[in-house]
């Protein structure tokens, strides 16, 4: 089971949504990290479920979960972060948790935030959206449609099942090299979401805390890998469940 958690009853309706979960070249993570920073995003919530890895993301010597919410007011826009690798069996129910929580929230729209892996990386930013709206203001902006092309994981299942919401979405990808983590990348998306959007947020920090927050979720990725060995060689050494 998964259920996002809200710290206090909160009046979401017409803000934003910002899925920003780990992927090809972590641009998702690395932006949605920046955005929060720069914008001084309110922790709201988190995402907790009995599958995740058994770990805490600790910043500023405070435990938290890995997967959180913030939220800012002034620009209407909240922020979903994960700082590992959503296991592909949780990329559904979590989907659908997120779905649930769009529509009980009134969010009027998302954006997801994607790298593409990419011969030609750091190079070029595309779009794919089923919005009218949204695909005449990025092409205004400058920023072309894909042709033609897969959309995969957690991206997918909002794109898919949020235009029979009425909720219009635009993943915004990025060409990247998957086995590189570039900050370049990260520019490249919020300089899209900053056109897309009527955005002003600042990018002149965002190489040096793009690098920590990669240093931060490799970190975390490679306790998560850890702490699964550990459990599972212990399970293994432990026999068969008598409940087996």
């Amino acid at each position: 089971m998964i259920s996002i958690k809200l710290f206090k009853e909160l009046n979401l309706k017409g803000y934003s949504m910002i899925e920003a979960f780990p992927g090809a070249g972590l641009v998702g993570a690395m932006a949605g990290s920046y955005i929060i920073e720069k914008l001084e995003m309110e922790y709201v919530g988190h995402i907790e479920s009995e599958q995740f890895p058994p770990i805490a993301a600790i910043h500023g010597g405070v435990p938290m979960y890995p997967a959180r919410l913030y939220m800012d007011k002034k620009t209407k826009l909240i922020v979903v972060l994960s700082e590992f690798t959503i296991p592909s069996e949780l990329i559904y129910p979590l989907s659908m948790e997120l779905l649930s929580f769009i529509k009980k929230y009134g969010i009027a729209r998302i954006i997801s935030i994607s790298g593409m892996p990419s011969t030609k990386a750091g190079d070029g930013v595309f779009i794919a959206t089923q919005s009218a709206a949204l695909l005449k203001k990025a092409n205004s902006a400058g920023i072309k449609p894909i042709s033609e092309g897969v959309i995969a994981g957690i991206s997918a299942i909002l794109m898919v099942n949020s235009s029979q919401m009425n909720v219009p979405m635009l993943d915004l990808l990025v060409e990247v090299n998957p086995q590189i983590m570039d900050p370049k990348y990260a520019e490249l998306a919020i300089g899209g979401l900053n056109k897309i959007m009527d955005m002003s947020i600042d990018l002149k920090d965002l190489e040096e805390e793009s690098k920590v927050v990669e240093a931060k979720i490799r970190d975390l990725m490679k306790k998560m890998k850890e702490t699964h060995d550990t459990y599972t060689n212990a399970t293994e050494a432990a026999g068969p469940s008598m409940y087996a």
